[in-house]
């Protein structure tokens, strides 16, 4: 009864469905919402690690320094690799530990458990996780020798099928599927993670003069269906709904996101399809119907792989940001970018240090699309033609992320700003949780700084000074705003956001005045003493 129920509120979730717009006070220059992310790969130590290691200091140094360079670039949620080929970055009862993380396959690093640091870790930083699984490959390679005990080729071979130098799961088999959902399950459940997260890879990528050797479970399982096509997608279908039922179910603040390739079809081949020549399609090769998941209700976001640029006549950038705003109904809409490809591509536009930022403005200035993922970290953080500099200026001011509206959650209550007083000659500003609040946590909070003696535009993201996590340890939160400048009269408050990013009323404010050598009250009656 309780999964009945659960499949008639996403109905109806689904039969109210639009594409998820912005505010109507929205800015495209800064905007004060936005999905501000970037893909860590853990694959082939792409990203993270380095290399494998057993050091759990050089692990956690390293994640630590990440996080830091994502968060002073104004980003807002990492999406990090915990499961790239049937193992995994946590100790798991379902997979092998990964081997990119300490070297060989099921060996564990001693005493650590590298998602919750890295959960932790994000959301100390003010940014969600998100957890990255791909789901159907199981090996990278065909080196059957270095594989665990208990990976599925041991345990399950029946499982596995190989295709194009990989083996990958079978998803026309139903044990295949419901394991995978156990997979996803274990993290939800285990980890206080903010979304679970697929990219592209469902069926594989084509290779050619190959043919992916599911034909017996199709003659099986496959009555009813005009196609192993058809067949192919409903298997993919079932996965997604299943897994969106167990997200749901177990915490339904867990949002599902999908990054599909950036084609759904071309238009030769639907007249539903993008004006666009793509060699391939995520509807007809990998078999991903992105759309009707979205439709559905199954996913919360979906982040299409745009990696062309603007003007690329096969598959033009701003022809798929409007095909796919136009298209994706139900959900987020979020763009991937191909940082990788800035000043490392042939074509001329890549070595335009102003083709991502003409990217994000177009992003920006679209009515549906609600922020940018950039693949990949490391491709961010080497600065390609000062891509992290741009970064850097174009998320000047911090962004809220944008506010998922299905998600029934009650705001909160506004904060406690007891006092702004004066430390080491700057504004320190001391606030508590609503006495009415207790025993249910805001996900974070956010200080709002207004020049002068009264409270301004909330809906500015100029006006924004810091994002806060809530810590379960602490009594009362601070901040000390060290860019206040001499001789200007600030006007403080906070709002307290919960998981669905939905801000609560603000506080009482507290206004000051700064001097050279201290912060006064500007407002006596309204301040209070300050101490």
């Amino acid at each position: 009864m309780k999964h009945l129920n659960f499949t008639l509120i996403l109905l109806l979730f689904a039969a109210m469905a639009t594409a998820q717009p912005k505010p109507q006070n929205w800015n495209p220059q800064s905007p004060k919402r936005e999905f501000r992310g970037a893909w860590i790969a853990t694959v082939a130590n792409i990203d993270y690690p380095k290399q494998p290691t057993m050091e759990r200091a050089a692990l956690k140094e390293q994640y630590k320094n990440l996080a830091d360079q994502f968060k002073e670039l104004g980003f807002n949620a990492l999406i990090v690799q915990v499961r790239p080929a049937g193992d995994a970055f946590y100790p798991s009862q379902l997979a092998p530990w990964s081997r990119y993380l300490t070297g060989r396959q099921g060996q564990a690093p001693a005493d650590f458990d590298p998602l919750a640091f890295m959960v932790e870790e994000t959301h100390a930083r003010g940014m969600e996780f998100h957890a990255w699984l791909n789901p159907f490959r199981a090996t990278v390679n065909l080196d059957t020798l270095s594989l665990a005990p208990n990976h599925p080729f041991n345990t399950h071979r029946n499982w596995l099928v190989t295709f194009g130098g990989r083996m990958y799961f079978n998803p026309g088999i139903p044990e295949v599927r419901k394991y995978l959902v156990d997979v996803v399950g274990e993290i939800v459940d285990n980890y206080d993670v903010d979304a679970i997260h697929f990219d592209d890879y469902f069926y594989p990528y084509p290779v050619k003069d190959a043919v992916f050797p599911d034909s017996l479970e199709y003659d099986f399982f496959g009555r009813g269906y005009n196609n192993i096509d058809d067949w192919r997608r409903s298997n993919v279908d079932a996965l997604i709904e299943a897994l969106s039922l167990r997200i749901k179910e177990s915490k339904p603040g867990v949002k599902f996101g999908i990054s599909p390739f950036g084609v759904w079809r071309n238009k030769s081949k639907d007249p539903n399809g993008s004006d666009t020549r793509a060699s391939i399609s995520t509807y007809d090769d990998l078999h991903a119907d992105v759309l009707k998941w979205a439709r559905l209700g199954w996913i919360d976001y979906v982040a299409p792989q745009i990696y062309w640029n603007i003007g690329y006549a096969p598959a033009d950038y701003a022809t798929l940001v409007d095909w796919w705003s136009a298209r994706v109904k139900g959900c987020q809409l979020y763009i991937g970018q191909a940082a990788y490809k800035v000043n490392n591509n042939p074509e001329i536009a890549w070595q335009d240090p102003n083709e991502i930022p003409r990217q994000i403005a177009l992003n920006r200035k679209n009515w549906y699309t609600n922020g940018s993922v950039f693949y990949s970290a490391k491709s961010v953080i080497n600065n390609p033609l000062g891509l992290k500099d741009t970064l850097r200026s174009l998320y000047k001011y911090p962004a809220l992320l944008p506010e998922m509206e299905r998600l029934e959650i009650n705001a909160f209550k506004d904060p406690d700003l007891r006092r702004v007083r004066n430390k080491e000659g700057r504004p320190y500003i001391v606030w508590k949780p609503n006495k009415k609040e207790r025993g249910n946590p805001p996900l974070y909070y956010v200080v709002y700084r207004f020049k002068g003696p009264a409270t301004g535009d909330f809906e500015s993201a100029a006006n924004i000074l810091y994002i806060t996590p809530w810590q379960a340890n602490e009594k009362k939160w601070t901040f000390l705003d060290k860019s206040a400048e001499t001789g200007q009269i600030y006007t403080y408050a906070v709002k307290a956001v919960n998981r669905r990013h939905t801000e609560g009323p603000a506080s009482r404010t507290r206004s000051i005045e700064k001097t050279e050598t201290r912060v006064k009250n500007a407002n006596p009656g309204f301040l209070g003493r300050l101490r």
